[in-house]
């Protein structure tokens, strides 16, 4: 980094260009104070991503130590049915998961929001973030007893006084996924709904109170100035949620076991990965499917950054 000074006391201009050592004593003390995050990422974040990498090239149960086997794992997951049983189900799950989550707490977070009385607001800011501090083995728990398919589960034995036949939430394959969608948003509704009240503390009022002075109602106001100014927002929460969907593995493992029953239903991308590298000890398969997962989770995020942009610029 250089410095021009210009200086003209009754004398021709002079340049004066001082340049930036590129080790001082003060990098030497950012780098010191910074070394244990620094050598806590390369240890444990680049250095099993590159190991994981060359793993996934050898056929070999634990260690570097194996016979090459170039494309060949990469090629067994790609022709794996089960693997694209599971690559379904994740998005299935996935996809509704982040679509009901987003909207619903979004709109939750408006309602909330537009409480006047602050107590009231207050209150239903701890009630709907408290299951946020719920353990997601204790929700596995909590709807295994809820979702139970006898008439002794909860949800089945109101809908027994109604008249409904008890359903099968974690046992019957149609409803199982669905079911863990349920689970999901129950977790993870009052978490984006108090990130979408702290953004909506950001919106301009002056917006509103013109939009009332043309005549808008709250329903106008909500479509065409909420909405479009908490835009990245939105798009944020939405890659964050994809991300989280497409790693699903705890819920799915605690209700529907290593073989993701009923009848493979909650099977995830995740799962398979679990199962080939500490079932059946195939780390390298294992952790080829887990780059091909990496690769499917970049191209959806780069697909949802390039879609936010292409909309702003419009």
């Amino acid at each position: 980094m250089s410095t021009k000074l210009n200086t003209s006391v009754g004398t021709p201009t002079h340049t004066v260009v001082r340049r930036k050592k590129l080790f001082t004593r003060r990098d030497l003390t950012g780098y010191l104070f910074s070394a244990p995050l620094l050598i806590g990422i390369v240890v444990f974040s680049i250095y099993p991503m590159i190991g994981a990498l060359i793993l996934s090239f050898k056929k070999s149960s634990q260690s570097f130590i194996g016979e090459w086997a170039g494309l060949s794992n990469y090629q067994y997951v790609l022709t794996d049915s089960l693997f694209w049983q599971s690559i379904y189900n994740t998005f299935y799950m996935g996809i509704l998961s982040v679509i009901l989550g987003v909207s619903l707490s979004f709109i939750l977070a408006s309602l909330i929001h537009n409480i006047s009385w602050l107590k009231w607001r207050n209150f239903f800011k701890g009630v709907y973030f408290l299951p946020n501090v719920v353990s997601l083995v204790a929700t596995s728990i909590l709807f295994s007893f809820l979702f139970n398919p006898g008439s002794e589960g909860l949800l089945n034995y109101v809908f027994g006084i109604v008249g409904i036949e008890p359903i099968g939430w974690f046992t019957d394959p149609k409803y199982a996924r669905f079911s863990i969608v349920i689970m999901t948003l129950w977790g993870m509704l009052g978490y984006n709904t108090i990130i979408f009240i702290a953004a909506l503390t950001s919106v301009p009022k002056d917006l509103y109170e013109a939009a009332e002075v043309d005549g808008a109602n709250w329903l106008k106001k909500w479509f065409y100035i909420t909405v479009p100014y908490l835009k990245p927002i939105i798009i944020f929460m939405v890659i964050i949620g994809t991300i989280n969907a497409m790693k699903r593995f705890t819920d799915v493992w605690l209700i529907g076991g290593t073989a993701g029953n009923p009848a493979g239903s909650l099977m995830t991308a995740v799962l398979y990965i679990y199962r080939n590298g500490f079932l059946s000890s195939q780390m390298g398969i294992a952790t080829a499917a887990s780059y091909i997962l990496f690769f499917f989770i970049l191209v959806l995020t780069i697909v949802l950054q390039f879609t936010n942009r292409k909309s702003n610029f419009d």
